[in-house]
């Protein structure tokens, strides 16, 4: 489906961003591309104000915000891609991976790991197999003269 006819770019299935809160920038692209290479505008930068976005709640948000922190300079995400040729499959190469950063950084955290002790059976099991290793090193000692 052509990028102009999307009502936005589906994240999880609560969440879409609106097409008007995306912007593009083209530019050259250093990557492969023959003799097109230095005429056309085939690398994108996709620009997406995650600090002002409609489309997080203000948890989203502040998760969002948490977790890409590195990644947003002033709330704001961008998105380069340069790796194909034509300008139309970097677009998507680029929305799909705003869509997956996002999507990973919505994702509520896991549940923290609960300690267990180790079963009564479990320990006996350890304790014979050291055991049994200890039994077979004495075997190939040099029997000792007394």
């Amino acid at each position: 489906m052509p990028a102009a006819h999307r009502p936005g770019l589906r994240v999880t299935s609560g969440i879409t961003i609106p097409e008007s809160e995306l912007s593009w920038r083209f530019s050259r692209s250093s990557g492969p591309g023959g003799q097109g290479v230095n005429t056309a505008d085939s690398r994108v930068e996709l620009v997406w104000d995650a600090a002002n976005s409609a489309a997080l709640s203000s948890v989203q948000r502040e998760r969002l915000m948490e977790q890409m922190g590195v990644r947003l300079v002033n709330g704001v995400l961008t998105i380069a891609a340069s790796e194909h040729r034509a300008q139309l499959r970097n677009r998507e190469a680029a929305r799909e991976r705003l869509a997956g950063l996002v999507a990973d950084a919505l994702r509520p955290p896991a549940p923290s790991r609960r300690a267990t002790k180790p079963s009564r059976g479990s320990k006996e099991r350890r304790l014979k197999a050291k055991q049994r290793r200890t039994d077979v090193k004495q075997l190939r000692q040099r029997p000792r003269d007394n």
